[in-house]
């Protein structure tokens, strides 16, 4: 078990402490819960980041005249 404090004081100047248990299996309850019927409809727009070919050569010219 591993110690995460909770960042509130009890009274006494006592930290409070969460025990979380470590597992080799991760906890899937929240995702299983999960209701992807609330989520936003979205458009994805596909970007070429790529230069041209036009910018690539003036980038080469501008990088000889240097």
């Amino acid at each position: 078990m591993v110690g995460a404090g909770s960042g509130g004081s009890s009274g006494g100047g006592e930290r409070g402490f969460l025990l979380i248990k470590m597992s080799d299996k991760p906890d899937l309850s929240e995702v299983e819960k999960f209701d992807r019927s609330k989520l936003k409809k979205t458009n994805t727009e596909e970007k070429n980041s790529l230069p041209s070919k036009e910018t690539i050569q003036q980038e080469k010219e501008r990088v000889q005249t240097l």
